[in-house]
């Protein structure tokens, strides 16, 4: 099994920047992708970016193309979700995904066995 606990998230300015991290134990090995997706209040779960652990392959959802950036530290079984010029539509709890599949569509909920909790992220006007 794959446990995934996310950290970093916080109270942050429209404008501002922050690092929401994902650290993984257990059966790290077994996973090839990593994901992230976020949840505001009465909305559904969405995909905001994933990375493939080999090759470093990027995807980002077009409301966070080129303000967010995910990466991974392999060494350390950690993904990073580094968030800049932040929204108030940013708002949200962010969750951190792993994938044991060898192929699959990365933006759907479905392609991910493993979730961590999510950590809030606010970003206020």
């Amino acid at each position: 099994q794959v446990q995934l606990v996310e950290s970093g998230g916080g109270l942050v300015q429209a404008g501002g920047s922050l690092r929401v991290s994902c650290a993984a134990s257990g059966r790290t090995f077994s996973t090839y992708t990593m994901g992230w997706f976020r949840q505001a209040p009465g909305l559904e779960r969405e995909f905001v970016a994933c990375i493939r652990r080999s090759g470093g392959s990027t995807y980002y959802a077009d409301s966070v193309k080129g303000r967010f950036t995910i990466s991974t530290d392999n060494a350390k079984n950690t993904v990073y979700l580094q968030m800049n010029s932040l929204r108030p539509e940013d708002t949200a709890v962010y969750y951190c995904a792993a994938s044991v599949y060898l192929s699959g569509n990365y933006y759907y909920r479905d392609a991910y066995r493993y979730w961590g909790r999510g950590t809030q992220v606010t970003v206020s006007s």
